[in-house]
Protein backbone atom coordinates (compact mmCIF):
# COMPACT_ATOMS: atom_id res chain seq x y z
CA UNK A 1 0.00 0.00 0.00
CA UNK A 2 1.16 3.51 -0.97
CA UNK A 3 -0.42 7.01 0.49
CA UNK A 4 -0.13 10.10 -1.69
CA UNK A 5 -0.91 13.60 -1.02
CA UNK A 6 -2.69 14.86 -3.67
CA UNK A 7 -3.73 18.10 -4.95
CA UNK A 8 -6.24 19.27 -7.49
CA UNK A 9 -6.29 22.32 -10.08
CA UNK A 10 -7.87 24.31 -7.04
CA UNK A 11 -5.02 24.24 -4.45
CA UNK A 12 -6.98 21.47 -2.43
CA UNK A 13 -4.75 18.69 -0.52
CA UNK A 14 -6.30 15.47 0.42
CA UNK A 15 -4.74 11.99 1.09
CA UNK A 16 -5.41 8.53 -0.84
CA UNK A 17 -4.52 5.10 -0.97
CA UNK A 18 -3.42 3.04 -3.44
CA UNK A 19 -2.06 -0.41 -4.03
CA UNK A 20 0.92 0.51 -5.63
CA UNK A 21 2.03 3.86 -8.05
CA UNK A 22 0.46 1.44 -10.90
CA UNK A 23 -2.49 2.14 -9.88
CA UNK A 24 -2.71 5.24 -9.21
CA UNK A 25 -1.15 5.97 -12.96
CA UNK A 26 -4.21 4.10 -13.89
CA UNK A 27 -6.91 5.13 -11.93
CA UNK A 28 -5.91 8.91 -13.32
CA UNK A 29 -5.88 8.12 -16.68
CA UNK A 30 -9.17 6.52 -16.94
CA UNK A 31 -10.32 9.71 -14.95
CA UNK A 32 -11.50 8.34 -11.94
CA UNK A 33 -9.83 10.55 -9.45
CA UNK A 34 -11.86 13.34 -8.33
CA UNK A 35 -11.10 16.41 -5.41
CA UNK A 36 -12.95 15.75 -2.49
CA UNK A 37 -13.63 19.36 -2.03
CA UNK A 38 -14.36 20.48 -5.59
CA UNK A 39 -14.92 17.51 -7.97
CA UNK A 40 -12.09 18.84 -10.21
CA UNK A 41 -10.66 15.62 -12.08
CA UNK A 42 -7.29 17.03 -12.48
CA UNK A 43 -5.56 16.20 -9.69
CA UNK A 44 -1.37 15.53 -9.09
CA UNK A 45 0.58 14.05 -6.39
CA UNK A 46 2.48 16.29 -3.90
CA UNK A 47 5.05 16.23 -2.11
CA UNK A 48 4.99 13.05 0.21
CA UNK A 49 6.54 11.27 3.02
CA UNK A 50 7.38 7.19 2.59
CA UNK A 51 5.60 5.22 4.85
CA UNK A 52 8.36 2.72 6.67
CA UNK A 53 7.08 -0.13 8.51
CA UNK A 54 8.26 -2.75 10.51
CA UNK A 55 7.79 -5.81 8.11
CA UNK A 56 7.16 -8.24 11.03
CA UNK A 57 4.16 -5.82 12.08
CA UNK A 58 2.92 -4.91 8.31
CA UNK A 59 0.10 -7.95 7.95
CA UNK A 60 -1.38 -6.17 11.05
CA UNK A 61 -1.36 -3.07 9.49
CA UNK A 62 -2.80 -4.00 6.38
CA UNK A 63 -5.70 -5.64 8.47
CA UNK A 64 -6.05 -2.08 10.54
CA UNK A 65 -5.81 -0.02 7.20
CA UNK A 66 -8.25 -2.51 5.06
CA UNK A 67 -10.73 -2.12 8.92
CA UNK A 68 -10.35 1.49 9.07
CA UNK A 69 -11.09 1.48 5.18
CA UNK A 70 -14.12 -0.40 5.50
CA UNK A 71 -15.72 1.36 8.00
CA UNK A 72 -15.37 5.23 6.40
CA UNK A 73 -16.64 3.49 3.51
CA UNK A 74 -19.55 2.13 5.86
CA UNK A 75 -19.97 5.53 7.50
CA UNK A 76 -20.21 7.55 4.18
CA UNK A 77 -22.57 5.18 2.88
CA UNK A 78 -24.87 5.48 6.23
CA UNK A 79 -24.74 9.26 5.30
CA UNK A 80 -25.47 9.24 1.77
CA UNK A 81 -28.79 7.29 3.06
CA UNK A 82 -29.43 9.41 5.49
CA UNK A 83 -29.33 12.50 2.70
CA UNK A 84 -31.40 10.76 -0.01
CA UNK A 85 -34.06 9.91 2.35
CA UNK A 86 -34.35 13.28 3.99
CA UNK A 87 -33.23 15.67 1.85
CA UNK A 88 -34.63 16.89 -1.96
CA UNK A 89 -31.93 15.52 -4.58
CA UNK A 90 -32.04 19.13 -7.06
CA UNK A 91 -29.42 18.00 -9.17
CA UNK A 92 -27.31 20.82 -11.38
CA UNK A 93 -30.09 23.39 -10.04
CA UNK A 94 -28.72 23.47 -6.82
CA UNK A 95 -26.97 26.72 -6.86
CA UNK A 96 -30.15 27.92 -7.69
CA UNK A 97 -32.71 26.29 -5.47
CA UNK A 98 -29.99 26.97 -3.04
CA UNK A 99 -30.20 31.15 -2.65
CA UNK A 100 -34.55 30.24 -3.26
CA UNK A 101 -34.22 28.56 0.41
CA UNK A 102 -31.60 30.75 1.39
CA UNK A 103 -33.48 34.26 0.96
CA UNK A 104 -36.77 32.83 1.72
CA UNK A 105 -36.36 32.58 5.53
CA UNK A 106 -39.41 30.79 6.28
CA UNK A 107 -38.51 27.97 3.63
CA UNK A 108 -36.65 25.21 5.83
CA UNK A 109 -36.64 22.55 2.50
CA UNK A 110 -33.28 20.47 2.78
CA UNK A 111 -31.79 19.84 -0.40
CA UNK A 112 -28.80 18.58 -1.90
CA UNK A 113 -27.27 18.47 -5.52
CA UNK A 114 -24.36 19.57 -7.35
CA UNK A 115 -22.65 22.91 -8.28
CA UNK A 116 -19.14 23.99 -10.29
CA UNK A 117 -16.66 25.15 -7.94
CA UNK A 118 -17.42 28.79 -9.88
CA UNK A 119 -21.12 28.38 -8.31
CA UNK A 120 -19.60 27.36 -5.42
CA UNK A 121 -17.00 29.81 -4.95
CA UNK A 122 -19.91 32.59 -6.36
CA UNK A 123 -22.37 31.00 -3.28
CA UNK A 124 -19.87 31.33 -1.01
CA UNK A 125 -19.09 35.14 -1.72
CA UNK A 126 -23.31 35.67 -1.20
CA UNK A 127 -22.72 34.16 2.77
CA UNK A 128 -24.03 31.10 1.59
CA UNK A 129 -22.10 27.92 3.46
CA UNK A 130 -22.19 24.69 1.55
CA UNK A 131 -20.55 21.16 2.60
CA UNK A 132 -19.20 18.94 0.33
CA UNK A 133 -19.39 15.36 0.87
CA UNK A 134 -17.22 12.41 -0.73
CA UNK A 135 -20.34 11.19 -3.08
CA UNK A 136 -19.77 6.71 -2.57
CA UNK A 137 -21.04 4.89 -4.87
CA UNK A 138 -23.59 2.02 -2.99
CA UNK A 139 -22.23 -0.76 -5.57
CA UNK A 140 -18.06 0.31 -5.15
Amino acid sequence: MIKYNLKCRNEHEFESWFSNSEEFDKIKKKGLLECIYCSSKKISKSIMAPMVSNPKNADEELEIMHKNSKDNKNKLLELRKYIENNFDYVGKDFSKKVREVYYDKKNKKAIYGTASPKEREELTEEGINLLSIPWIDKDN
